[in-house]
C-alpha cells in the first residue's frame, strides 16, 4: 500500500528523508497551507506534517477524510485540535526531543542579551553614540535562576546556568525528587521562585493551569530587579500585566520569544514597553533542530502507517 504524506510550514525535507526514500510513502511539500493546492492534497492525505504556522482546527480535520496521522514537528501542540483528531481516530504526534538544545540555547541567548542590554547598546552605537555608562549590566554569576518548569528544556537551561555559577531553584509540581537531584536543582514553591530569583525563565506548556500564570499579582511579588524570560509558550504571561510591570519598574526587564497571538499584533502593549526584548518565535529555529524534529515525526509516521503501531501518539490511550 502507498501512503500520501502532506508536509507544510517548511518542514525539513532532509528530516523527512526516511519517507522520501521509502517506496510506501509519497511525500508532497506545499508551503502555503491556505492555498487551494494544499486543501486539495489534504483531502487525499494519509498523514499531515506541520510546524507551528498551520492551525489544524476541527474544520480542516473534517475535510481530510483519509487522514490517519498528524505530526507536529516541534514540542507544543497548541495549533492542533487534538480532541477533534481523536474523535476521527487520527493519531497525533509531536517531537519533544528534537529542538531541546536549540530552545535551551535560545533561552541563554535571551538571558545574556537582556542582562547585558546588548540590543539597546548595539542600536546606540549604530546611531553614532558611545554612552557606556547607560548600558551597565548585571552578571549571572552568584545570582539565582528561578525555573518555572524543568522538563527537557528547563533541565538543559539549569545545566547551562550552573556553568555560569548560578544557584538554581525550580517550581514544577510534576518534577520528581530524583530528577531534581539529577539536574542538581532545588524544588521550591512558586512564591519562592517569584520572591527569590534574579532571573525567572519559563518552560511550561500552555494549559488551563498555566494560562496567565504570571499576571499583575505575580509581578508584584517578584524580587526587585528581576529579569523574566519566556521562550516556551505564549499565554503563560499576561502580556498587558507584563507591560505594566515594565513601565512601572516592578521588574528590571524581560525577553519574549512567544506570544499569546502570533504574529504579535500591531496594537500590542508590548511594542512600547521599556527594557523588553522581542523575537519572533525563534527558539527551535536552528538548522539542526529543524532536521531533528522532522526526523522524529517521520519516524512516527513510518511506525504508525507502515507498521500499524500508534503507541507513541499523544492520544494513544483514547484511540484504543
Amino acid at each position: 500500500m502507498r501512503y500520501k504524506v502532506l508536509a507544510t510550514d517548511k518542514v525539513s525535507a532532509e528530516g523527512l528523508s526516511v519517507l522520501h526514500q521509502d517506496d510506501r510513502f509519497d511525500v508532497t511539500h506545499i508551503e502555503d497551507s491556505s492555498s487551494d493546492a494544499f486543501f486539495e492534497t489534504l483531502k487525499i492525505a494519509d498523514a499531515l506534517v506541520v510546524r507551528s504556522a498551520t492551525s489544524i482546527a476541527s474544520g480542516m480535520i473534517e475535510s481530510a477524510r483519509e487522514l490517519k496521522v498528524i505530526g507536529r514537528a516541534g514540542v507544543g501542540i497548541d495549533n492542533v485540535d487534538v480532541e477533534a483528531a481523536t474523535a476521527r481516530g487520527i493519531a497525533v504526534y509531536n517531537a519533544p526531543g528534537g529542538n531541546t538544545i536549540a530552545a535551551a540555547e535560545m533561552t541563554m541567548a535571551l538571558m545574556l542579551a537582556l542582562i547585558r542590554k546588548i540590543p539597546a547598546a548595539e542600536r546606540s552605537v549604530r546611531d553614532g553614540l558611545w554612552d557606556r555608562a547607560a548600558f551597565k549590566g548585571n552578571e549571572l554569576a552568584g545570582g539565582t535562576l528561578g525555573l518555572i518548569g524543568a522538563g527537557r528544556i528547563g533541565g538543559e537551561v539549569a545545566k547551562r546556568c550552573q556553568a555560569f555559577g548560578m544557584d538554581r531553584i525550580v517550581y514544577d509540581p510534576y518534577l520528581t525528587d530524583e530528577r531534581a537531584t539529577e539536574i542538581d536543582v532545588r524544588l521550591v514553591d512558586l512564591d519562592d521562585v517569584l520572591g527569590n530569583s534574579d532571573v525567572i525563565s519559563i518552560h511550561v506548556p500552555l494549559t488551563d493551569e498555566t494560562r496567565g500564570l504570571l499576571g499583575d499579582e505575580a509581578f508584584s511579588r517578584m524580587k526587585n530587579g528581576v529579569f523574566v524570560i519566556n521562550a516556551s509558550r505564549g499565554g503563560v504571561i499576561d502580556e498587558a500585566a507584563l507591560a505594566r510591570a515594565l513601565a512601572g519598574g516592578e521588574i528590571a526587564g524581560a525577553a519574549l520569544d512567544v506570544y499569546e497571538h502570533e504574529p504579535l499584533p500591531d496594537d500590542s502593549s508590548l511594542r512600547d514597553a521599556p527594557n523588553l526584548i522581542l523575537t519572533p518565535h525563534l527558539a527551535g529555529s536552528t538548522a539542526e533542530a529543524q532536521v531533528e524534529v522532522a526526523r522524529e515525526v517521520a519516524a512516527h509516521v513510518v511506525r504508525c502507517l507502515g507498521h500499524g503501531d500508534r503507541g507513541g501518539a499523544l492520544n494513544a490511550a483514547q484511540l484504543r
